[in-house]
């Protein structure tokens, strides 16, 4: 292994790290606010007692579902956990400082673009999914939230409820998100996809 490949690694390695902490300072301070206990949130959220608590130390990386179900259960945006506020009217965020999850099990990949705005319930994410991977089920949403996407690469199935659809590279797809809802890459390349998770109506 060279020094410039493992420089690199360690970079990477102290990104994740940085992300962890951010993810778990974020969960606590949205559970205290709403003043949950462990139990509460666990209870609220469908995500064990224990799972929480590793995720508030940054000892675990949760998987997207995980991830998900907390959002709900917190009544906050996906990206709302993954970065702090900002309040700036114009925002550029170089690809380096765009939060980053990967769920170590599948190998699915979600870089948040959008910045977290106060009183903005938008998230914009680009998601990665390996060949024959799958996102697992996302949780239903409160009804209002819609999601829109749009296929880069690849063929990307979508489980929405009882339906079952399939996008090609260049297809998008909206749909109400109150629903249990899945993705699967059933191709032999790697999916790439936009997905904007709208809660605007909520607020």
């Amino acid at each position: 292994m060279t020094l410039r490949t493992t420089v690199r690694r360690e970079q990477i390695e102290g990104e994740a790290r940085s992300q962890l902490a951010i993810l778990a300072d974020e969960v606590r301070l949205h559970r205290k606010e709403r003043d949950l206990s462990l139990e509460a949130l666990a209870a609220l959220s469908g995500v064990s007692r224990s799972m929480i608590s590793k995720i508030e130390r940054g000892e675990a990386v949760p998987s997207t579902a995980v991830l998900s179900r907390l959002a709900e259960a917190l009544g906050v945006t996906f990206s709302r956990l993954m970065a702090p506020e900002t309040e700036r009217e114009v925002l550029l965020i170089p690809a380096a400082r765009q939060p980053v999850l990967r769920d170590e099990a599948s190998g699915f990949l979600r870089r948040c673009l959008s910045p977290v705005l106060p009183g903005r319930g938008i998230d914009w994410v680009l998601n990665t999914l390996p060949p024959r991977a799958s996102t697992g089920e996302f949780v239903a949403h409160r009804r209002g939230v819609s999601e829109y996407i749009y296929v880069l690469k690849g063929r990307l199935q979508a489980v929405i409820g009882d339906r079952v659809l399939v996008a090609n590279a260049g297809d998008s797809l909206y749909f109400e998100a109150d629903a249990g809802h899945a993705f699967t890459n059933i191709g032999s390349e790697p999916c790439e996809y936009f997905l904007v998770i709208d809660a605007s109506r909520l607020r």
